[in-house]
């Protein structure tokens, strides 16, 4: 699963549907993968911002090319890129939180 493919369906919420699109069940409508490409377009990117906010990550805008969401830091060449990275950082750590209760419970 790549960066986007995680934010698409980790953060917000969407489904695979086909190997080229997601649904979005909140807005019952399909989203193809060249419709959604938040490392390059500002606009997808603050859909991320809007759902981590709603998700209670408070978002900090440091410069032209770094953003924290709480204490996760993401740096990039864009805005846009910045916030992906720091999306998929979150994800990162999640899994990885998750997977060490599932080892310990399995040791």
């Amino acid at each position: 699963m790549n960066k986007v493919d995680s934010i698409a369906r980790r953060i917000l919420g969407w489904k695979l549907n086909r190997w080229d699109r997601w649904y979005d069940y909140e807005k019952g409508m399909f989203i193809h993968d060249a419709d959604f490409q938040p490392e390059h377009n500002l606009d997808h990117a603050m859909m991320i911002v809007d759902r981590l906010e709603n998700l209670g990550f408070t978002y900090t805008n440091k410069g032209p090319s770094e953003v924290c969401f709480n204490d996760v830091t993401g740096t990039g060449e864009t805005l846009a890129q910045a916030i992906t990275n720091a999306a998929y950082s979150i994800i990162e750590r999640s899994t990885e939180a998750v997977s060490s209760r599932l080892w310990s419970k399995l040791c």
